[in-house]
């Protein structure tokens, strides 16, 4: 299950969603198991899907990292939300990815180390263009999925799907209904969250059925009996049915999300995805129904801070009879990003130069808004930093759920030598405290954070970059600090 710290990405542990991305993950799981699983073929035939070409692979080992698939119909997400340890995702072409760096040694008996994964949908706010959801349980005309995967024959995992039901269409956090996990295989001895409560013959296959509950939600898993490698057109909507049948799903609840990947608890190189297709459709439509609404344009559009190479946004919530899913932003005209809070960092920007932004908002049917009022930001002079070992940071929320989010932070070296290490600094205005990190030593005392690198990425060859995150808490604001960075 996606972890995302609280989220605790996009787990049965919960992490917030980082983690959907992810994503506070304090989720899931697991009991160690004694089961040997056999060894199957593809269930069914092969997988057909839509090839978007890639001129080359595109790799993150930022833990959180997310990648863009099949023209932005899936998002691939790191999630790695329980350990430190190097992971690299490549995606390569169509909805191929494959899980290329990755040697995990933590207990099964706990939670796992990372769930990348594809997914479709909201993801703790993070949401995908055009994916039919939400859509009410009670409304859910189909819900269909092929998925064909490689599988290592060690290590510790398990290849599995999962479904995310809230009470509302929309989340930037948590979701609070149910999570359905449909697990085609697993290995190494891992287990669902819970305990096995019966089977079930939905869709035309045989499950165990386990169920159990976390914090604020619900979690049902459905274990395919003699595991597989391969689905084609799995009927799911048969296995939400037989969830709401076994009164773990709400019919009044919300789809949100669909997500497809391994959770990994040991080794996990070379786990991979070769064809994955979702689709989810409200009854009598080929969409969500017949919402036609935009919503109301974004107000108080305003810059929340800005450094040599971001402008920080911030802006009030837009108004639909349905629900704003996402938000839309906007620079000189040309799309940027997308979030479903209500604040963005725009990075990679240059110095010492006036931008232009202004955000739309988005509902679930694809209905969008008017363009808010435009706002301007001037970026500040130069990267800091002495003599040829300069670099810059810029800082991006990309998770926040009202009271903790998730941040990722960019390094990158502007000078014209290789550096050694560096340091990032910056005071919070308000109230926010970080209570994990990864990839950099991250200290706080007071208001004040200093960020340190570790003996794997200190070293930056001249507009070389490097990533690290934190979660943390707050109340009241969560403004985008202004960073500083120095490198020896």
């Amino acid at each position: 299950m996606t972890r995302h710290p609280a989220r605790p990405r996009s787990g049965p542990l919960a992490r917030p969603r980082l983690p959907r991305r992810n994503r506070p993950h304090p989720l899931h799981r697991l009991r160690p198991a004694v089961a040997v699983l056999a060894a199957v073929a593809a269930l069914l035939l092969p997988l057909t899907t839509a090839t978007t070409a890639h001129a080359d692979p595109v790799s993150t080992c930022a833990p959180q990292g997310t990648i863009p698939v099949a023209g932005g119909e899936y998002t691939l997400q790191a999630n790695e939300w329980n350990s430190t340890a190097q992971q690299c995702v490549t995606y390569s072409s169509g909805t191929a990815w494959s899980l290329g760096t990755a040697n995990f040694n933590l207990p099964t008996n706990g939670a796992p180390a990372t769930y990348p994964s594809l997914f479709k949908g909201c993801h703790w706010g993070d949401c995908t263009p055009n994916s039919g959801m939400p859509i009410q349980i009670s409304k859910l005309g189909s819900a269909v999925s092929s998925w064909s995967t490689v599988q290592p024959a060690s290590g510790a995992y398990d290849v599995a799907y999962d479904l995310w039901i809230n009470s509302t269409p929309t989340t930037a956090g948590q979701p609070d209904g149910t999570e359905i996990m449909i697990w085609l295989n697993s290995r190494g001895g891992v287990q669902p969250f819970g305990g096995k409560s019966g089977t079930s013959a939905a869709a035309g296959h045989n499950w165990d059925v386990w169920t159990g509950r976390q914090t604020s939600w619900k979690i049902i898993s459905y274990v395919l009996q003699g595991g597989g490698t391969s689905v084609s057109n799995l009927d799911v909507k048969a296995l939400i049915d037989d969830a709401v049948g076994r009164g773990s799903v709400d019919p009044a609840h919300y789809l949100i999300d669909a997500e497809a990947g391994f959770e990994v608890w040991q080794g996990g190189q070379g786990l991979a995805t070769t064809g994955f297709s979702f689709s989810a459709s409200a009854a009598g439509s080929g969409g969500t129904g017949s919402d036609t609404q935009a919503p109301t344009a974004p107000g108080g559009l305003n810059v929340t801070g800005t450094t040599a190479t971001s402008v920080s946004l911030g802006w009030s919530p837009a108004t639909d009879n349905v629900g704003v899913t996402a938000y839309d932003v906007y620079r000189g005209g040309a799309l940027v990003g997308t979030t479903a809070g209500r604040s963005y960092t725009d990075s990679g920007l240059t110095a010492a130069t006036a931008y232009t932004y202004t955000v739309k908002a988005r509902d679930a049917a694809g209905n969008t808004s008017a363009a808010s009022a435009p706002v301007t930001a001037t970026t500040s002079g130069g990267s800091n930093g002495g003599g040829g070992n300069g670099c810059s940071a810029s800082y991006t929320v990309s998770n926040d759920w009202g009271s903790g989010f998730t941040a990722d932070v960019t390094v990158a070296n502007r000078g014209t030598s290789a550096t050694r290490s560096w340091t990032v600094s910056w005071t919070y205005p308000g109230s926010q405290r970080v209570t994990n990190s990864w990839n950099a030593t991250v200290a706080q005392t007071g208001a004040a954070v200093t960020a340190a690198s570790l003996a794997y990425n200190g070293a930056l060859a001249p507009s070389a970059e490097t990533h690290f995150g934190f979660q943390g808490t707050y109340s009241g604001g969560n403004a985008v600090p202004v960073l500083t960075c120095t490198a020896t």
